[in-house]
């Protein structure tokens, strides 16, 4: 295992020498917060995939993509006066040391999952207050992914009550929405309803208990599966797919489907 402090310092002496701007990288010394923000999205879901795909050889890799990201940012910010790389690890050192008590301020440790979602919760939302987020859903990310930014908006609205009960009345939502997705007579309406149905199944998720994100990455990666599989069954036939039609393939497709199913 190498010595994480002289490893980070390394990159972040590395990163100054990047941005320098006599003797520095023309691409980095450009960058700035909102030219960089996109990068640490991809290398953030970069990391995601390389777990879901158990690539653990990858996944250092992946991870010091991501905290490159952290690294830049921070040199941007310090070349501006506002903070650096010091600054970033303290607060997220004081963050956790406030929000584990029962770690840290001698309370006690015996205490159900729940207990400590609800005191986490709870000690979120003295930061908020701190910071004058006086709403409900203040502070939610908008940089978020659509979904996931679904389901925290729904969460925060449920800890006040705004909530339905059951999936039963989601499930009624869903019927009512796909329905007015029907009817909807321009494009400007349709975009409107399909978010709308996209905003109930994010909810329907989250009372089944399902992560959204992670149904829908399961969803793109069987079909990529099968698809590829097509792909397969007709270069086998000698042809691509643009020389074949869509009743050939959805046979094909279907016989993927029952082999993965009997494997």
């Amino acid at each position: 295992m190498t010595d994480a402090t002289d490893e980070l310092s390394r990159l972040a002496q590395i990163m100054a020498a990047l941005r320098d701007p006599q003797t520095g990288c023309p691409w980095d010394i450009e960058q700035d917060f909102a030219s960089l923000a996109p990068y640490a999205i991809e290398e953030a879901h970069e990391v995601a995939d390389a777990i879901a795909r158990g690539a653990w050889d990858e996944l250092p890799g992946e991870l010091g993509d991501l905290l490159l990201q952290v690294v830049f940012q921070a040199q941007v910010a310090s070349e501006a006066g506002m903070f650096d790389l010091g600054d970033v690890a303290r607060a997220i050192a004081d963050k956790l040391v406030a929000r584990h008590p029962h770690i840290f301020a001698g309370e006690s440790r015996d205490k159900t999952a729940e207990q400590q979602v609800r005191d986490w919760e709870a000690i979120k939302a003295q930061e908020r207050a701190a910071r004058a987020e006086r709403g409900t859903l203040d502070g939610v990310a908008l940089g978020l992914p659509a979904l996931t930014r679904a389901v925290k908006l729904q969460n925060r609205a449920a800890r006040v009550g705004f909530d339905w009960p059951s999936t039963d009345e989601v499930l009624d939502k869903l019927a009512e929405e796909t329905a007015e997705l029907r009817a909807a007579a321009d494009p400007v309406h349709r975009a409107e309803e399909f978010g709308d149905l996209l905003f109930v199944m994010a909810n329907l998720a989250r009372h089944m208990g399902i992560d959204p994100e992670e149904a829908l990455r399961s969803a793109n990666a069987k079909f990529t599966r099968r698809f590829q599989s097509v792909e397969a069954a007709l270069a086998a036939r000698g042809r691509r797919p643009e020389q074949s039609d869509l009743a050939e393939m959805d046979a094909l497709w279907n016989a993927a489907k029952a082999a993965e199913r009997a494997g």
